[in-house]
C-alpha cells in the first residue's frame, strides 16, 4: 500500500508540475483581451487544463501524500515530511484560489465574449497576468519535491 501511495503522489505531482508549466507557455503566448478572436480559444484551453489536469493532479497530490504519510510510522516523527504536508497544503489552498478559478473564471468570460454576450473589454487579462503567481506556484512546488527526494535531517518531533 505504500508504494501503491508514493506511486500516485509522484504521479500527481508529474500532472501538477506539467500542468502548471503548460499554464506557462500558453500565459506566455497570451494576446491582449482585445484580440477577442486569438485570445479566447487560449483562455478556454487555459480553463481545460486547469478542470482536467491541473484540478485532478492536485486532489490526487494531496490525497496521496496525507494517506503515505499516515500509513508510514517513520513519516511521522521526520520533520521533512510535516514540512512537506504544511507546504503541500499552502500549494493545495494557492492552487485553487489563485490559479485554477481565475483562470476558469477567464476561460469562462472569455467565451461569452466571443461568443458576442458580453463586451471583450471587461475581460480582466487574467492570462497575462498569472505569470508570476504561476512561477511562485511552480517554485513552491518543486520544494515540495525536493523535500520528498531530499529528505533532509530536519528536527525529528518526539515520540
Amino acid at each position: 500500500m505504500r508504494k501503491l501511495m508514493k506511486f500516485l503522489h509522484t504521479l500527481g505531482a508529474i500532472g501538477l508540475v506539467g500542468a502548471v508549466a503548460c499554464f506557462l507557455v500558453m500565459t506566455g503566448h497570451a494576446p491582449a483581451p482585445s484580440a477577442i478572436a486569438q485570445y479566447a480559444p487560449l483562455s478556454i484551453a487555459t480553463g481545460a487544463v486547469a478542470t482536467w489536469i491541473f484540478m485532478p493532479s492536485l486532489g490526487l497530490t494531496l490525497i496521496a501524500g496525507l494517506l503515505a504519510m499516515a500509513l508510514n510510522r517513520a513519516f511521522h516523527n521526520a520533520g521533512w515530511a510535516w514540512a512537506k504536508l504544511a507546504t503541500g497544503v499552502l500549494v493545495f489552498e494557492w492552487g485553487f484560489v489563485s490559479v485554477v478559478g481565475p483562470l476558469q473564471q477567464e476561460a469562462e468570460q472569455s467565451a461569452r465574449a466571443f461568443a458576442g454576450e458580453i463586451d471583450p473589454a471587461t475581460l480582466a487579462g487574467e492570462l497575462g497576468t498569472r505569470r508570476a503567481t504561476l512561477w511562485v506556484f511552480l517554485a513552491i512546488a518543486m520544494a515540495n519535491i525536493v523535500l520528498g527526494v531530499w529528505r533532509p535531517r530536519l528536527t525529528r518531533l518526539p515520540d
